[in-house]
């Protein structure tokens, strides 16, 4: 059975693809392990802004740099998927 749920599979390899991530398997992503920090995939804020980039060409949602809720929708793939979700047009 697949860790992933909705369209998690899907924005993980996005992911992996925007951001080059050549040394990242799929499986080796835990939706619920936090994407910034020194834990996860471990992203820092420039990739932040690739991920909202890419966001909002593939699904058409604007993900501002000065949303107070950046920490908690950036805070996992599972959080981030789950606005994109709940936001999609």
């Amino acid at each position: 059975m697949s860790q992933f749920q909705g369209i998690e599979k899907e924005m993980a390899e996005l992911m992996i693809e925007v951001l080059n991530l050549e040394d990242v398997e799929l499986d080796e992503i835990n939706p619920e392990e936090p994407l910034f920090g020194d834990e996860g995939l471990a992203l820092d804020s420039i990739d932040a802004l690739e991920i909202a980039l890419a966001v909002s060409q593939n699904y058409g949602i604007q993900l501002k740099s000065d949303d107070p809720d950046n920490a908690r929708i950036f805070a996992s793939l599972r959080a981030l998927c789950a606005h994109v979700e709940q936001h999609r047009t």
